[in-house]
């Protein structure tokens, strides 16, 4: 059947161009469609991606670390450590030799100036490795020895290792600068070698203390007892 031909009435004419108008506006909004799909990466509309992270878990430090110094024990029983060096607390040896005398220092040090008559003294003593490189030694308490004299150092009062001779190993590896430190108490009394004879309680008076570790010896620490 053939359509008539001649101008088209006004109502088919503009059917025509809404229809046509219609499809374009369509057509168009696919193309927007898809440029938009692409530039998502093929993502559904409405749909993001989960961001990725990572976390490291936290180090936890050990609980109750001080590094305030343990009260010194009571007695004569010998040196008591009062700190650890730093390769002791991380648990790590250093492979050294033997520390010889000239690589180490031993100070003494007295807690207080003054002390009361039947107070007990508290003695520090201080092993510094002085060399350049990292060095071995066993500082235990047996090889140590913690000596009260006169203050002008003719007499001698009392020495730790005279009724505690032994002691047990303690070898140390410092590296350069690193110390170990023990701390060691006196009764006040008099003592002699193998615990001999009597003990009795030193005057009031001026005296001081000496502090050895084998051939090592410290400076003289002066201190009063009242």
């Amino acid at each position: 059947m053939l359509e008539p031909t001649g101008p088209l009435p006004p109502e088919i004419y503009w059917r025509r161009r809404a229809l046509a108008i219609g499809l374009l506006v369509v057509a168009l909004a696919l193309v927007i469609w898809l440029v938009l799909t692409v530039t998502r990466g093929g993502d559904s509309p409405g749909t993001t991606k989960a961001a990725e992270t990572s976390s490291a878990p936290a180090t936890n430090k050990p609980a109750g670390a001080s590094s305030s110094t343990p009260p010194p024990t009571t007695g004569e029983a010998g040196a008591k450590p009062s700190g650890t060096t730093a390769a002791a607390a991380s648990g790590t040896q250093v492979a050294a030799g033997t520390c010889p005398d000239q690589s180490l220092a031993v100070k003494v040090t007295v807690e207080q100036p003054t002390y009361k008559t039947g107070e007990t003294p508290v003695f520090g003593i201080v092993i510094t490795n002085i060399s350049s490189t990292a060095c071995s030694r066993d500082v235990g308490s047996g090889l140590q020895q913690v000596s009260v004299t006169t203050l002008d150092g003719q007499r001698r009062l009392w020495s730790s290792t005279d009724c505690y001779p032994d002691g047990a190993p303690d070898v140390r590896t410092l590296n350069r600068g690193e110390q170990a430190a023990f701390m060691v108490t006196w009764s006040g009394s008099t003592s002699q070698p193998n615990c001999a004879g009597d003990r009795v309680q030193v005057p009031p008076g001026a005296y001081a203390v000496v502090a050895q570790l084998g051939s090592l010896r410290s400076a003289a620490e002066p201190f009063n007892i009242a």
